[in-house]
């Protein structure tokens, strides 16, 4: 629930930051005595050229939220780090190129495809029961048989 949280939190921020900046441009840029505030667009060149670098802006943001969150946990929403290539592009049938992360309290793995030969692949996410309890349980069980 965290990861879809911290999205639309993201895009809360965004949407008010962005809102403050075409509310600031509209009221700094002078509205021409000839013309009504809301025919500027297209009868306004450097109005529209203006409007044009914001709605590239707005893109680029909203893209920048999104290439952030494929990167984060699903269930703690942090940054999933440590990547790990493997497989090879030379042998593609067996071990295609890929890239797996981690999430560093073990909630689960990413697997990112490196090579889309049959179109777009979709990251692999596998959840994975707390990793730091598996350990410990493990360790319990040698320390028992050590006895």
């Amino acid at each position: 629930m965290k990861y879809w949280g911290f999205l639309v939190a993201k895009l809360v921020v965004a949407a008010v930051v962005l809102y403050a900046g075409w509310f600031a441009l509209y009221n700094w840029y002078p509205v021409p005595p000839y013309m009504n505030a809301h025919e500027m667009f297209l009868h306004d060149l450097p109005w529209t050229t203006l409007m044009f670098v914001y709605n590239l802006v707005v893109q680029g943001v909203l893209f920048l939220i999104i290439w952030d969150q494929r990167y984060r946990c699903r269930t703690c929403a942090r940054r999933l780090r440590m990547p790990v290539s493997t497989g090879s592009h030379a042998h593609v049938l067996f071990g295609p190129p890929r890239t797996d992360y981690i999430c560093t309290y073990g909630h689960g793995t990413l697997n990112v495809p490196e090579l889309h030969l049959t179109g777009r692949e979709k990251p692999d996410w596998k959840q994975h029961e707390d990793i730091w309890t598996e350990l410990f349980q493990e360790s319990s069980k040698r320390g028992d048989s050590d006895r």
